[in-house]
């Protein structure tokens, strides 16, 4: 279980030397003790305190990559049961299912949804993380023939190899060797063989269990053969199992300190109905799954669980927010028009795509409000016409357009008259309120 912050301070040197970046060693022990911090900024700490520190500030769910380079992904990590809390850390990895019985037709259009798959939204590169191929024929030959496809078509991709054909495994796990992959499909009768050659391969192990009593069983087994890099499949499939299995991991592993089920949980999701697959993804997603596999990534279900996936593992604490700057839409000249608004992603992101339909070349002044929307920002005293003019002087806009006129959002006309004041020689010009009457305003000056 976590050190509160007192029981870390009596490990701690107690010299209140300052090295560590804090005032005392009390109030290091509270950032620690919050996992705000290393132990290692502690320089004078004794050996034994670092292990002790190190094994309790631990996360409750093991940390795991999938893949390597720039397409690795991170798994586990968390712990807290709820976003509210403490934002959860690593989002859910997302794969699609290839069959090694599939033809090479429907194997290269899934191969070719995942490589296209990323969109941008609110500032942020979303798209399908991994690949997982499966045995589904049993066959080695015809599962080592998919797994070079996969690894000549699409070599930076994260890989799943699920099988539980000792030989099977072999033949497709060699060519993602050193890749960071994941070897699915170690159970009780083969433990000992996938373990092995999960290590040869430099792989995570995903197991596979029948129900949760085995599954803390089958990890200890995984352990003792040296592997610790783990991935927990509970056998989990209907949404309730799903709900219910999640939970009960989760809770085990974060409230009573069970390790033995601290490891990342993988659910395969497949359906023949792609709406209900959906919707098991969603359960997925927001119920403690690290990995969701899917039968197919079509374009509408990707905008669905990515923007569903994207909510879930962002801060409920913090806004979403860009940089504070003046941003070309286009190519502005001295002539084109200067619009103000809050650095709130959702809004700067709207705003942007609708000076953008309009091809009206505009300057956008993206003003610091905390990621506060316009009204919020402007009823919490964070968007007013002292801290606007003071950010237009400041941003040396003045220098880029040839007269000074500052447009600002609808909702927030009442500003313009102080504005004018603050802002001397400027004209105040009120915008639209709505950012889809953009295109319009922008062509009708």
């Amino acid at each position: 279980m976590a050190l509160t912050g007192v029981q870390i301070f009596k490990l701690l040197p107690k010299t209140n030397c300052k090295k560590c970046g804090f005032p005392t060693c009390l109030a290091f022990s509270m950032q620690l003790a919050q996992r705000k911090v290393s132990v290692e900024k502690c320089p004078d700490i004794s050996e034994d305190a670092k292990k002790q520190l190190g094994e309790a500030s631990a996360p409750p769910i093991r940390p795991i990559k999938l893949g390597s380079g720039d397409s690795a992904v991170s798994m586990g990590e968390e712990t807290v049961l709820f976003r509210h809390d403490k934002k959860f850390v690593n989002p859910c990895v997302l794969s699609v299912a290839i069959k090694d019985t599939e033809d090479e037709a429907a194997i290269a259009k899934k191969i070719d949804d995942v490589l296209h798959s990323e969109i941008d939204r609110v500032g942020q590169h979303l798209k399908v993380d991994a690949i997982t191929i499966m045995n589904e024929s049993n066959d080695a030959g015809r599962f080592e023939g998919l797994a070079k496809v996969v690894a000549a078509k699409a070599p930076a991709v994260p890989v799943i190899v699920c099988s539980e054909n000792v030989d099977s495994a072999k033949a497709a796990i060699a060519h993602f060797k050193g890749k960071g992959s994941l070897l699915y499909g170690a159970t009780a009768s083969n433990m000992e063989a996938m373990a092995a050659l999960a290590k040869d391969a430099g792989a995570s192990l995903g197991i596979k269990a029948n129900g949760l009593d085995e599954l803390s069983d089958l990890t200890e087994k995984a352990k003792g053969f040296g592997v610790e890099d783990l991935v927990m499949d509970s056998g989990a499939r209907k949404g309730k199992e799903i709900i219910e299995h999640n939970t009960y991991i989760r809770r085990a592993a974060i409230k009573k300190g069970n390790k033995s089920v601290g490891y990342p949980v993988i659910n395969f999701v497949m359906r023949d109905n792609e709406y209900l697959e959906t919707m098991l993804a969603g359960l997925g997603i927001s119920k403690y799954s690290s990995i969701v596999v899917l039968s197919s990534v079509d374009k509408w279900k990707n905008l669905v669980m990515f923007t569903f996936r994207q909510n879930i593992y962002t801060d409920p604490q913090v806004p979403m927010q860009v940089q504070q700057n003046v941003y070309e839409i286009g190519t502005p000249t001295q002539d084109s028009p200067l619009i103000v608004t809050t650095n709130f992603s959702l809004t700067y992101f709207i705003v942007a795509g609708e000076i953008e339909n309009s091809k009206v070349p505009t300057w956008l002044a993206i003003m610091d409000c905390e990621g506060l929307s316009v009204l919020t920002a402007w009823a919490a005293g964070k968007f007013t016409a002292g801290k606007i003019a003071n950010f237009i002087k400041e941003s040396g806009v003045e220098s880029k357009i040839g007269k000074k006129e500052l447009i600002i959002p609808g909702y927030v006309a009442i500003l313009s008259g102080a504005l004018e004041e603050k802002l001397e020689g400027w004209k105040i010009i009120v915008g639209p309120r709505e950012a889809n009457q953009i295109p319009a305003y922008l062509k009708s000056l």
